[in-house]
C-alpha cells in the first residue's frame, strides 16, 4: 500500500449567483485500476466522492449528473458546475491492491428550488416576537400581540404547512433582538444553538414587530369607514436559522394596513374571535399564510438532518421520528461533524461523511433507532453527529 497526493488544479464553472452559505463536506471516493490507467481511475474516484458529498448536501440527483462529469487531462481536473459546487481539494489518495481511495473536500452550496429531500418534515422552534415600539400598543392595550401572532403563525403552520412541525417558546421573550440591534452575530449564533439543541429543532425562527401605529389623517381612500375608525398598520420581520450551525437561513419583513375597527377604550383580546375576525386580524391572518409559503419555500429543499442522540454497537438513535415522515426502512447516511484549517490557516466547521449506511428499524413519535446492515461497529460516529438522508 502507498499513498500519495497528487498537485491538482481544479477549474470550477459556476452559472449561479447564490446568496446563501455554503457548506465543506468531506468524503471518500473508490475505484478499481484493474484494465484501466490510474488517471481514469482516479477520476472515476473523485467522481465517486463528490457524488456522495453533493448527495448529503441536498442536490438533486439531475445536479450530480451536471456536476459529476470530471475530465482528467494530465495534472489537471475541468469540473463543469451547474451552480451547487464552490471549490473542491484533494485531501489524500491511497493506493492498494488495484484500488485507488481518494479523500476530497468539497464546498457545496444549498440546492436552488430544486430537490429531492422534501418527503420529511423539518423541526421549527418558534419563539415570542418582540414589540419594538411598545407605546404604540397603547390603543386596545394590544401589548400581548407579540405573544399571539406567533401562537397564530404555529396553528397556521401545522394546518398548512407540508414541510415542517413546530413547537415554539411563547412565554419569555428571547435576546434576540437586542442582540440583533448590537449586530452580535456571534452571540445570536449561540442563542439559535441553545435554543436548537435544548428542543431537538432543526431550525430557530425569530422575528420583530416593528409597526402598529395608527395613521393620523384618514386618507380619501378610507372615507367609506364610520368616524373614528382609522387605519393601523402592521409590519414584523422574520428570521430563520439554522439551528446546528446558527447560520441565516431567510430573512423577510411583510406590511400591511387595515381599519381599526375597536374603540380607543376598549381593552382587545389579541387572541379572541373577535379581534382575529376583524379587519385588522384578517389582514394579519393574510400576512401569516405568506409567511407559511414563504418558509415552506425556503426549507422544502434542505435536507432533513437528525441528531444523533445515542450510540449503541452498530445502532443509532437520532431525533427524527414518525411524526417528522420517518418510515421502517428509511435510509441515512452518518455526518460527523469536524473542523479543518486550510493552507492559509483559517478554520473550517464541515462535516466528514462516514462510509456507515443505516436503516430505520424502530420508531417512536420522536425517535428512530437505525443499524447498519452488516453488523458493523462504527468508526468516529459519536453523540451530537448527523444523520441525513438522501437518494440515489
Amino acid at each position: 500500500m502507498y499513498k500519495f497526493i497528487t498537485p491538482l488544479v481544479f477549474i470550477i464553472s459556476i452559472s449561479t449567483c447564490f446568496s446563501a452559505s455554503s457548506q465543506w463536506y468531506e468524503t471518500q471516493g473508490h475505484a478499481r485500476t484493474t484494465d484501466t490507467s490510474i488517471e481514469l481511475a482516479r477520476t472515476k474516484a473523485m467522481e465517486n466522492a463528490l457524488k456522495k458529498a453533493l448527495l448529503v448536501s441536498g442536490a438533486s440527483v439531475s445536479s450530480v449528473q451536471q456536476v459529476v462529469n470530471g475530465l482528467l487531462t494530465q495534472d489537471q481536473i475541468n469540473i463543469r458546475a451547474s451552480g451547487s459546487v464552490n471549490s473542491i481539494e484533494l485531501v489524500d489518495e491511497i493506493h492498494s491492491d488495484n484500488l485507488i481511495t481518494v479523500t476530497i473536500r468539497a464546498d457545496i452550496f444549498p440546492q436552488e428550488k430544486k430537490c429531492f429531500a422534501i418527503n420529511f418534515k423539518k423541526s421549527l422552534l418558534l419563539t415570542r416576537s418582540h414589540l419594538l415600539h411598545r407605546e404604540q400598543a397603547n390603543i386596545g392595550e394590544i401589548y400581548l400581540i407579540d405573544k399571539a401572532v406567533m401562537r397564530k403563525l404555529g396553528r397556521q403552520l401545522d394546518q398548512q404547512s407540508a414541510y415542517t412541525k413546530t413547537s415554539s417558546i411563547l412565554n419569555n421573550i428571547t435576546e434576540f433582538s437586542r442582540l440583533n440591534n448590537s449586530l452580535a452575530s456571534d452571540e445570536i449564533d449561540q442563542l439559535t444553538q441553545s435554543l436548537s439543541e435544548s428542543t431537538d429543532s432543526q431550525y430557530v425562527m425569530f422575528s420583530e414587530i416593528t409597526n402598529i401605529s395608527f395613521d393620523k389623517q384618514a386618507t380619501n381612500s378610507w372615507l367609506f369607514w364610520q368616524q373614528g375608525v382609522y387605519p393601523r398598520s402592521f409590519a414584523i420581520t422574520f428570521y430563520l436559522y439554522n439551528g446546528l450551525n446558527g447560520e441565516l437561513v431567510w430573512q423577510q419583513s411583510y406590511q400591511d394596513i387595515a381599519p381599526w375597527t375597536f374603540t380607543r377604550r376598549n381593552k382587545v383580546d389579541v387572541d379572541g374571535n373577535a379581534f382575529w375576525r376583524s379587519e385588522y386580524g384578517l389582514m394579519l391572518e393574510n400576512i401569516l399564510d405568506k409567511v407559511v409559503k414563504d418558509i415552506d419555500e425556503n426549507i422544502m429543499c434542505e435536507p432533513s438532518r437528525g441528531k444523533i442522540i445515542q450510540v449503541q454497537g452498530n445502532k443509532v438513535t437520532i431525533n427524527l421520528g414518525r411524526d417528522h415522515g420517518l418510515k421502517i426502512g428509511d435510509e441515512f447516511n452518518l455526518l460527523h461533524l469536524t473542523h479543518f484549517t486550510n493552507n492559509s490557516g483559517k478554520s473550517y466547521a464541515g462535516f466528514n461523511v462516514s462510509p456507515y449506511k443505516v436503516k430505520v428499524t424502530k420508531l417512536t413519535r420522536q425517535t428512530a433507532t437505525a443499524s447498519t446492515q452488516d453488523g458493523r461497529l462504527f468508526g468516529n460516529i459519536q453523540v451530537d453527529d448527523l444523520a441525513v438522508r438522501y437518494e440515489n
